[in-house]
């Protein structure tokens, strides 16, 4: 009895690990490729072409909230993928552009 309670201890706390460190793997829109991006809620395939396409036409995205000006893509998804999306870290992104302007 005292090792399936550790048993299930274990895979309890295995299966905590897993979930946490799912969850806080966010998806870089600005550097995810098409497939990487189907990974996040209703991105399919086309879409996910869509936003690749519209990041090489328009440059990175400066916040999750300009996926909207992909066709398909509304606030309504934008807002499902808050939690699990990211444009990356913006300070360094100004920090090279004020270089490359010098």
């Amino acid at each position: 009895m005292e090792y399936t309670m550790r048993h299930f201890i274990l895979t309890l706390a295995l299966l905590v690990c897993f979930y946490t460190g799912v969850a806080l793997a966010a998806v870089n829109i600005n550097t995810a490729d098409a497939d990487s991006l189907t990974a996040l809620p209703n991105i399919g395939d086309t879409k996910a072409m869509a936003i690749v396409a519209d990041r090489d036409a328009n440059g990175p995205y400066e916040s999750i909230d300009e996926l909207t000006r992909v066709n398909g893509i509304g606030e309504k998804t934008v807002d499902g993928l808050r939690d699990q999306a990211s444009v990356g870290d913006s300070e360094d992104d100004s920090m090279s552009s004020s270089d490359s302007s010098s």
